[in-house]
């Protein structure tokens, strides 16, 4: 097993949590503002590889320490504080039993304005998902998972949408959640004018009433919508799009999960390009 580098916690307690109120009591508000908790060894590792200064406390399974030696090399050369730690701790920590071995407090990424974010855009064909009402992390998660995996260039959260990455999300997501960058929205009638701006269409996506996806042409700009679990779509905001579409299906069911659309979504476009 390959040696563990030296931790700069090592003169204090390594093994029990239980009385450490940093480790097990809820975050204050403001910290919450700035710190995010994930687990989940891919959700980690693609954090470290694209942002490692955001990294602020790590704890990990003996088990983990082989895995992740560049890591734990880091954090000794960074002066960032690691803790091995028994499994019932990283529960405690993770909120979860599925922290994988290993949890990490890292500092929150900014979302990007939306001019920033149309300014640095490449040309050529782009796509991007706003979420109008998604809540569920679990979804957020799988949405971010695919939206990574087919080169989406943002998730557009409205102005006042309190949808932010929690670490369940980061978790289901695999380490998607840094290879797509959240875009925070400003009024909607200037996001929309906006976008167009930029040469984006707009598909309001309907559990029934829209036009055959698969048959549909989709422009090689596009945003699509989704709305939220249980409500779908706004209405209003349904009417503003340019395009309705829908996914057929046999009926059996009466609509995809929001995670589970959005990834025949995503497909249906790549095909296109």
């Amino acid at each position: 097993m390959p040696e563990r580098p030296p931790s700069p916690w090592k003169s204090r307690p390594a093994r029990n949590l239980h009385d450490e109120p940093e480790a097990n009591a809820e975050a204050s508000p403001s910290r919450r503002d700035v710190e995010l908790r994930i687990y989940g060894v891919n959700a980690v590792r693609a954090l470290f590889a694209r942002r490692p200064q955001a990294i602020r406390k790590l704890y990990l399974a003996q088990a983990r320490i082989p895995q992740l030696q560049p890591l734990l090399r880091w954090c000794v050369a960074n002066r960032i504080g690691y803790r091995v730690v028994a499994d019932e701790d990283l529960q405690k920590l993770a909120a979860s039993s599925h922290h994988e071995g290993v949890v990490a407090d890292v500092l929150r990424e900014e979302a990007l304005a939306l001019t920033t974010w149309l300014r640095d855009l490449p040309p050529g064909p782009q796509l991007a998902l706003w979420l109008d009402g998604v809540g569920n992390p679990h979804n957020l998660g799988a949405i971010l998972r695919s939206a990574a995996h087919f080169g989406v260039a943002a998730i557009l959260l409205p102005k006042h949408s309190p949808l932010a990455l929690s670490g369940a999300a980061a978790r289901v997501a695999e380490g998607g959640a840094e290879a797509v960058p959240f875009v925070r929205l400003g009024r909607e009638d200037n996001a929309i004018a906006q976008l167009r701006g930029a040469g984006f269409a707009l598909a309001a996506t309907l559990v029934r009433g829209g036009a055959d996806l698969f048959a549909a042409a989709l422009p090689a700009r596009l945003v699509y919508v989704l709305g939220a679990e249980a409500e779908g779509m706004d209405a209003d905001l349904a009417r503003t799009c340019d395009l309705r579409l829908s996914i057929p299906g046999s009926g059996a069911v009466e609509s995809l999960n929001v995670a589970a659309a959005t990834a025949v979504l995503l497909a249906t476009w790549r095909n296109r390009r």
